[in-house]
């Protein structure tokens, strides 16, 4: 097949195609007389893989070193496995932020009405303090003449 039905059947653009191509997350693609490339199953699962690995976040740099060690002769799993589960600890961090903004938000709305508006009103109570009684800007600082 050639890149646009591979790009059709990946859900990845046939310039992300290329791109991966050229560093190395897919293996060089044939080509057929005319030019065109000719992608074969192999290759739409290296698209796949890779695209479902930028989709969890990994890094261009660390997907092209788990490629790496996929390709080589040698036993390197632990290597490998290494990787996913640095992967993974990002991808629960960032889940766990989100988890902890999502539950501030949640709280704000539910208490919105009664949480907001006495911080409001002690917000508003600190500037009219502060209009009073201005500091200077720099009143820790000794300015000698």
């Amino acid at each position: 097949m050639n890149i646009k039905e591979a790009s059709q059947i990946t859900g990845v653009s046939s310039e992300t195609i290329r791109y991966y191509e050229k560093i190395g997350l897919v293996p060089p693609i044939d080509r057929k007389e005319t030019g065109v490339r000719d992608i074969d199953e192999r290759i739409i699962r290296r698209i796949n893989f890779a695209r479902q690995m930028r989709s969890a976040g990994m890094s261009v740099e660390n997907l092209q070193k788990y490629i790496q060690l996929f390709d080589a002769n040698e036993n390197n799993q632990q290597e490998q496995l290494d990787l996913l589960q640095e992967q993974l600890e990002v991808l629960e961090e960032k889940r766990d932020d989100l988890t902890a903004a999502i539950n501030h938000l949640t709280f704000k709305l539910a208490n919105h009405g009664k949480h907001m508006t006495t911080f409001e009103e002690e917000l508003h109570e600190l500037e009219q303090q502060q209009q009073k009684h201005p500091k200077p800007l720099y009143d820790d600082v000794d300015v000698k003449k």
